[in-house]
C-alpha cells in the first residue's frame, strides 16, 4: 500500500511543477532504482522500491503531459481562421449572446494547419438571430471555420482558475465560428446516438415543464444538462454548500449502484439465481447501472472518475481477498489517476475520495456499528470536518448551514427527487414529469431561503497553515479512544484566523486583478482599503474571490471611474456582499443603472490614510465634458517617496489639461496608462511629464480591441518597465521606500500555465 501511495504522490507532484523534467531523466532514476533493489541489501531494496514507485508515477504523468501539451493549438494558428470538419460532442449550451458547444474535430482542411482533438466553439448570435436553418444540435457533422485562440484565461490565486479547468478538461483551444458553416450527415457513432438521446430528453423535459428553473435542475440530474442551470442557481447552491448535490458525480452515481443492487439483492433472497455467485450479481449490477448512467448524464470526467472508482472496489470485493477499506481506496485512486492524471487539478476528485477516507477513519475501530440516527451524525460530522479546510482553500469561505442543509439536501434530492427524475424521463406520460418539477421548486425555495444566511469567510492562509490544519481535521476524525482527539481542534485555528500582514504605515500595497478586459486596482494601506473600478464580469467571478482571500472585509471606498462595463460592471455585485462605507462615481449613471447611492468625485477631493496620500486630479465639479471617458476619474495615491497614477479611460485632452494644471506634481512611480493602452491615449507629453519608472497594462489576452497599441507599448518601453496583466497575471506593488512587484504567473508557475515574461520581483 506504501508503494500505491507513493505511486500517487508522483503523480500529484508532477501536477504542480513550474515546468516538466526531462523523461530521459526521470527514466533514468528509476531503472537505477530498479537496479538497486535487485542488486542492494533488503534494507536498500525497500527503500529503492519505494523510490521507483514515486518515480514511476512521476516519469508516467510527465510522458501523459508531454503528450497533450503536443496536442495543444501552435502558434502560428493563434487568431487564424482554419476550416475543419467535425462532430458536436455534447449537448450546446445556449446563452443570451449565442451558443457554446464542444466539437470533435475529425479533419483539418486549411492546409499546413493542425487543431486539437478537442476544442470548444462558440457561435455568437442571440437566439433567433441564425440564418434561417442554422441551429447546432447534438451529434450534428459540419465543416466550418472557426478564428482560434490557445486556452490562456485570467490567472488570479483565488476562485475558479479556467486554465487549469480546461487544461484537466483536455480542452486545448477556443474558436469563434465564422460564417457560413455547412451541415453535413449526422455523426451515427454511439456517443453521437447517445447525445441526440440526451437532447431528446432535455427538449422534452422543457416542453413539459417550461422555462423554469426546476425544469433545469431536473434535467441536470438526469441527463447532466448541467448548463441549463443558471448562475444566480449556482450562486445560492454554492452558499448552501449543496453544489455536490446536483452534479452528477460520486454520490448520484454511487446511489444508483447502491439502489440497483439493493434491488438485486432483495430479489435474489427471494427468488435465488442459478451457478452465478450471488455477490457476482449484486456487485455487477450495480456497476451496471452505474455505467448506464454515466453514459446518460454524458460521461463527463467526474463520471468517468466516479465510474472507474466503482468499477476499481468492485473487483476488489469480487476478488474474494481480505482487503481493507484503506486499500481498496487506494486502489481506487490508483485506477483513476492511471486513467487520468490530470485528474489531480480538479477539486471534486479530492472532495469526493477525502469524504470517503474520512469516513473510513471516523468509523474505524468501532466494537460495534452505532445506531441509524447515530451513524447519520458522524458521518455528517465527519463530511463538515473534511470538508471545512479544503473549501476554505479552494474558494475562500464556507457555508455555515451546509451541515443543516446536507442533512436534508442530500437524502431529498438523492432519495426522491433524482430517482423521481429518471423515472419520469423513462416513461411516457407527462404527470410524473411535472411531479418531478414540483420537488425541484421545492428544493429551490428552501435554497433560497439557506443562501440568505451567512457564510464563513476566511483569508487564503499559507501552505504550512493549512498542513498544520490538516493534521488537527484528522486528529478529529481519529477514531474513538484517542486520547486528545480534541485538542485538534487547536490546530485548526491558526487557518481559520489568519489575516494577510498589512502594509506598514508611509506603504501602501496596489494589486491590479487580472480581470480581462477592463480594471481593477485594490490599494491598501495599514487600516483601510480602496477599489478602483470592478472590472465588467459579475463580482463573485473575479473581484469578490480576491478580495476575500486577501482578507478584505471592507472596502472604505469604491471608486468607479466612469459608466463603463468593463470599469463598473461588478459594482452591483460587490456592494450587495460586502460592506463599502464609501462609493465615488465619475458619472451619475453608473448610480442610476446599478441602483446604487453614492456621489460624483470630483477635483479636489483629498485624504490622507496612514501617511498615504489621495488626490482626485479630475473631472472638475459641473464641467461639461465630450464624452463618457473623459469623465473618467484621475486618482494619485501617494508615499513619502514614491507615488501611482490611474486615469481610467482618460483620453488625451484630458491628459493636456492635467499637465497644464498640475505639471511636475504629476510625477510618479508606477502609471496605469489610460484606455488600457489604446492609442487615444497616453500622448509624449503625458509619459515625459509623469516619468514612471514602471507602467502596468490592465487589458484581456488577446482583446478585440487589439489593446495596447503599438505606438503606445514602444513609448511605455522606451520610458521604464511595462508589465501587462494579460501576459503576468495579477500583479503586486508595494510602495514605500522602494518600489517593488511581482507577478501572479511568476509566483505560481506551472507547466500547464502560460509563462509569464514577469520580471523578478524589483528592490
Amino acid at each position: 500500500m506504501l508503494k500505491l501511495a507513493l505511486f500517487v504522490c508522483g503523480v500529484v507532484l508532477c501536477a504542480f511543477l513550474p515546468q516538466l523534467p526531462s523523461l530521459w531523466n526521470v527514466s533514468g532514476l528509476c531503472l537505477l532504482s530498479a537496479l538497486l533493489s535487485r542488486l542492494g541489501g533488503r534494507r536498500l531494496a525497500w527503500l529503492s522500491g519505494l523510490a521507483c514507485a514515486f518515480l514511476l508515477g512521476l516519469g508516467y504523468a510527465d510522458a501523459r503531459a508531454q503528450w497533450r501539451r503536443a496536442q495543444e493549438l501552435p502558434r502560428a494558428a493563434w487568431q487564424q481562421t482554419l476550416e475543419f470538419r467535425g462532430v458536436v460532442r455534447g449537448l450546446p449550451a445556449p446563452g443570451e449572446y449565442g451558443v457554446r458547444l464542444q466539437f470533435e474535430v475529425e479533419q483539418v482542411l486549411s492546409p499546413g494547419a493542425s487543431l486539437p482533438s478537442v476544442v470548444q466553439l462558440f457561435v455568437f448570435a442571440r437566439k433567433g438571430d441564425t440564418a434561417p436553418g442554422l441551429s447546432w444540435h447534438a451529434g450534428q457533422r459540419w465543416q466550418l471555420a472557426a478564428r482560434f485562440r490557445p486556452r490562456q484565461s485570467t490567472a488570479n490565486p483565488f476562485g475558479f482558475d479556467a486554465e487549469q479547468w480546461l487544461w484537466s478538461e483536455g480542452v486545448l483551444a477556443s474558436g469563434t465560428v465564422q460564417p457560413g458553416a455547412h451541415l453535413l450527415n449526422a455523426a451515427q457513432d454511439g456517443q453521437a446516438r447517445v447525445d441526440r438521446l440526451r437532447e431528446r430528453l432535455v427538449l422534452r423535459i422543457e416542453s413539459v415543464l417550461g422555462q423554469q428553473r426546476a425544469a433545469g435542475l431536473v434535467a441536470g440530474l438526469t441527463v447532466g444538462a448541467q448548463q441549463r442551470i443558471a448562475r444566480a442557481e449556482w450562486q445560492n447552491l454554492a452558499r448552501t454548500g449543496l453544489t455536490h448535490v446536483v452534479s452528477i458525480s460520486g454520490l448520484h452515481i454511487t446511489m444508483v449502484a447502491g439502489m440497483v443492487a439493493g434491488l438485486v439483492a432483495w430479489l435474489l433472497r427471494r427468488w435465488p439465481g442459478g451457478r452465478i455467485a450471488p455477490r457476482l450479481l449484486i456487485v455487477g449490477s450495480g456497476v451496471l447501472a452505474a455505467a448506464v448512467y454515466a453514459v446518460l448524464a454524458g460521461f463527463s470526467v467526474p463520471t468517468q472518475r466516479t465510474l472507474y472508482m466503482l468499477c476499481c472496489m468492485a473487483l476488489m470485493l469480487c476478488w474474494q481477498r481480505a482487503w481493507s477499506g484503506l486499500h481498496i481506496w487506494w486502489m481506487a485512486l490508483t485506477v483513476v489517476l492511471l486513467i487520468d492524471p490530470f485528474a489531480v487539478l480538479a477539486p471534486g476528485l479530492w472532495l469526493s475520495f477525502g469524504l470517503v477516507a474520512a469516513l473510513m477513519l471516523s468509523s474505524a475501530g468501532r466494537r460495534a456499528p452505532p445506531g441509524k440516527l447515530r451513524q447519520t451524525l458522524l458521518a455528517q460530522w465527519a463530511a463538515t470536518v473534511a470538508s471545512l479546510l479544503p473549501l476554505l482553500a479552494m474558494f475562500g469561505n464556507f457555508p455555515l448551514l451546509s451541515p443543516v442543509a446536507n442533512a436534508f439536501g442530500i437524502p431529498y434530492v438523492s432519495v426522491l427527487l433524482t430517482p423521481l427524475s429518471l423515472l419520469a424521463v423513462i416513461l411516457p406520460w407527462d404527470g410524473p414529469l411535472l411531479l418531478a418539477g414540483h420537488l425541484a421548486e421545492y428544493f429551490y425555495r428552501g435554497v433560497d431561503w439557506l443562501a440568505q444566511w451567512p457564510m464563513l469567510q476566511v483569508a487564503a492562509a499559507p501552505w504550512p497553515l493549512l498542513l498544520v490544519g490538516g493534521i488537527g481535521s484528522v486528529w478529529l476524525l481519529a477514531p474513538a479512544g484517542m486520547p486528545g482527539r480534541w485538542l485538534g481542534a487547536s490546530l485548526l485555528v491558526p487557518a481559520l484566523c489568519y489575516r494577510p500582514a498589512p502594509p506598514e504605515v508611509g506603504t501602501f500595497r496596489a494589486v491590479v486583478l487580472d480581470v480581462g478586459q477592463g480594471l481593477s486596482l485594490l490599494i491598501q494601506t495599514r487600516q483601510h482599503a480602496l477599489l478602483f473600478d470592478t472590472g465588467a464580469a459579475e463580482g463573485g467571478r473575479w473581484v469578490l474571490p480576491q478580495l476575500q482571500g486577501l482578507g478584505i472585509r471592507q472596502l472604505d471606498i469604491l471608486l468607479l471611474s466612469h459608466n463603463d462595463k468593463d470599469h463598473d460592471g461588478a459594482a452591483a455585485d460587490i456592494v450587495a456582499a460586502m460592506p463599502v462605507r464609501q462609493l465615488l462615481v465619475g458619472q451619475q449613471a453608473t448610480l442610476q443603472q446599478q441602483g446604487l447611492l453614492g456621489r460624483l468625485c470630483q477635483r479636489g477631493q483629498s485624504w490622507v490614510w496612514d501617511g498615504i496620500r489621495f488626490d482626485v486630479l479630475w473631472p472638475p465639479a459641473g464641467a461639461s465634458l465630450p464624452d463618457d471617458n473623459s469623465h473618467s476619474c484621475v486618482l494619485r495615491v501617494a508615499s513619502w517617496r514614491h507615488a501611482l497614477l490611474v486615469t481610467g479611460d482618460a483620453p488625451m485632452a484630458v491628459e493636456e489639461r492635467l499637465v497644464e494644471d498640475y505639471g511636475r506634481q504629476l510625477h510618479s512611480s508606477v502609471l496605469l496608462p489610460g484606455h488600457h493602452g489604446s492609442r487615444t491615449s497616453t500622448s509624449a507629453r503625458w509619459l515625459q511629464t509623469v516619468a514612471p519608472q514602471l507602467s502596468v497594462l490592465s487589458l484581456g489576452f488577446l482583446n478585440r480591441y487589439r489593446h495596447p497599441h503599438p505606438r503606445v507599448l514602444q513609448a511605455l518601453q522606451q520610458q521604464g518597465l511595462v508589465l501587462r496583466t494579460d501576459a503576468d497575471g495579477l500583479l503586486t506593488l508595494t510602495l514605500g521606500d522602494a518600489l517593488q512587484f511581482d507577478c501572479y504567473r511568476r509566483q505560481a508557475a506551472r507547466y500547464w500555465r502560460a509563462p509569464a515574461p514577469c520580471a523578478a520581483p524589483s528592490d
